[in-house]
């Protein structure tokens, strides 16, 4: 499994091109995670071996990463607090 590290750099940089694709942040946080587990267990930096035991040890990892990312992005990229969005006309009426 340690062996498999740019299988999960492709799979980030392949969810990043799709991000690119399909609009609203879908795609960014699951690619962030993958490229983060993908880099970590390529750089073999500490707790490597713990990702590259299983492939349960390296999705925990991958989703706990996503979801930290997914919360900064909206944090830094979402709607502001107290801003709204209003809608004055009906697209189907043009």
């Amino acid at each position: 499994m340690d062996a498999l590290w740019w299988v999960w750099i492709a799979a980030g940089l392949i969810l990043a091109i799709l991000e690119v694709v399909v609009p609203g942040y879908l795609f960014a946080g699951f690619a962030i995670g993958a490229v983060a587990v993908g880099g970590w267990m390529g750089l073999s930096l500490p707790g490597a071996q713990w990702l590259g035991a299983s492939l349960f040890n390296a999705l925990v990892a991958a989703s706990v990463v996503s979801i930290l990312a997914w919360l900064a992005l909206r944090q830094f990229m979402g709607v502001r607090k107290g801003q709204k969005i209003i809608i004055t006309d009906d697209i189907n009426e043009r």
